[in-house]
């Protein structure tokens, strides 16, 4: 930050915090004790302390890991999307690796996904938003009395369609 702020640049440090957070996203694999994970190995820190819980849960020995401080370029390489990955250095690397690893790209991030042009998966974008409907619950009775009093009570016509006539039931009769 400080270099930034020589240059009269002021950065916030959530923005610093983001940064070294996928700086520090990976472990690597010291002993795998009864886990799937291969001695060396580099794996996801958040994928660690799952199969860690999963594990000390079936009362099976958990795997040790260290934590690693990627640089930039390796931290955005290692990434889980591989659309992600390739976008950043190394694209046909990267692009091959996968295809011969059969690897899925899951789309969860929001640069793959503004890649592809899709929605990203934030605010409205999100899965869950996708799928509701908003519905407004209305007192049809109360609306159409409300219309009624300001409106002359007549078919209304649209000239060029169909007429549509509101017709209110009361208790009056």
């Amino acid at each position: 930050q400080n270099v930034y702020r020589s240059q009269g640049v002021t950065i916030d440090d959530k923005h610093i915090e983001i940064i070294l957070g996928q700086m520090m996203r990976k472990v690597q694999i010291e002993d795998a004790g009864d886990s799937e994970f291969l001695p060396g190995a580099v794996v996801d820190k958040f994928r660690f302390r799952n199969a860690n819980e999963e594990l000390r849960t079936a009362k099976k020995k958990p795997a040790t890991a260290a934590p690693l401080l990627l640089g930039v370029t390796k931290a955005s390489l290692q990434s889980e999307s591989f659309i992600s990955a390739a976008s950043f250095q190394e694209t046909t690397k990267v692009l091959t690796e996968a295809a011969l690893a059969g690897r899925r790209d899951e789309l969860l991030g929001l640069k793959e996904n503004v890649i592809l042009g899709h929605l990203v998966p934030t605010g409205t974008g999100f899965p869950d938003y996708q799928r509701t409907s908003v519905r407004k619950n209305i007192d049809l009775h109360a609306a159409a009395a409300e219309l009624m009093a300001h409106t002359a009570p007549a078919a209304v016509v649209d000239e060029g369609g169909p007429a549509l006539t509101l017709e209110i039931e009361t208790d009056e009769g």
